[in-house]
């Protein structure tokens, strides 16, 4: 009996100790899965801040690709807004480019044909004098010798003969828009001896002549070629003309018979046609 009792003793013993023992192995397994999950835990952790750094990374990268693009199209529009404005420029460069370059093809023929046209614009000149009212002849004349002697002249260079021709023409235009007054010689006639008087020039359409004690004047037509006389009407106008060419009365307005006569419409256009076959 006494056996027995010592038996079951060593039995509930020995049960105990395998009781502790599973009991420490559940702890071990226990604590050894509680730190397994804190390590998953902790990876976990780790790779999702990894995952939200690339992500504030990736934000960045798009918003800086963004501002970048945003830019990119301000550039396009300004670039297309510039090109839009600059286009009829280079068109026309390109044109006055092409012009110069068919100019530099034809110099040539221009620098020889050069001599010629010189040459019909100063005969063009002494017929232009000469057929025109003889106020200042003289003067014009030789201002047309001066330049068939300018022709001959090897010194100049076409394009010096070129300017002088060019500027006796511009003198010979200018009286056409010119009110001018002088003192000189009027021409005798059987009648009367040659005398000094008060010449009075309104452009190319009026010539008159006031003598010295201002009571006598004429006014030289064009179709006959010759001095009219004029009415004591005329004369006072014609001393009016002499006082604002002077400067000494204000501008105003002169009834004077013209020298040149008057075109009708009807007349200027049959005219037309010949005046451009002589220009």
């Amino acid at each position: 009996m006494q056996d027995e009792t010592l038996g079951s003793c060593r039995w509930r013993s020995a049960l105990l100790s395998s009781l502790l023992s599973v009991a420490a192995l559940g702890l071990a397994v226990a604590a050894s899965a509680d730190t397994a999950i804190t390590g998953a835990a902790l990876d976990a952790q780790r790779t999702q801040a990894e995952l939200q750094q690339r992500i504030d990374a990736a934000d960045d990268d798009v918003r800086t690709n963004i501002e970048a693009l945003r830019k990119a199209q301000q550039e396009l529009r300004r670039l297309k807004a510039y090109n839009a404005e600059l286009a009829p420029q280079l068109e026309r460069q390109a044109l006055q480019q092409g012009q110069r370059l068919a100019a530099l093809d034809n110099l040539e023929l221009t620098r020889e044909s050069l001599p010629g046209t010189l040459r019909e614009l100063v005969e063009r000149f002494r017929l232009w004098v000469e057929s025109d009212m003889p106020f200042l002849h003289d003067e014009r004349l030789a201002r047309a010798d001066s330049l068939e002697t300018l022709l001959g002249d090897t010194d100049l260079s076409s394009a010096e003969k070129l300017d002088r021709v060019l500027s006796a023409w511009r003198s010979e235009l200018d009286y056409g828009r010119e009110l001018d007054s002088w003192r000189g010689e009027l021409s005798g006639s059987q009648d009367q001896p040659a005398r000094d008087v008060e010449f009075l020039r309104i452009g190319r359409v009026g010539w008159y002549y006031l003598t010295p004690d201002g009571k006598a004047g004429g006014v030289w037509k064009v179709e006959p070629g010759r001095w009219e006389a004029l009415d004591s009407q005329g004369v006072a106008q014609l001393r009016k003309g002499l006082s604002v060419v002077r400067e000494q009365r204000a501008p105003d307005l002169l009834t004077l018979p013209l020298s040149q006569p008057l075109l009708t419409p009807s007349q200027s256009q049959m005219q037309s046609p010949d005046k451009e076959r002589n220009s």
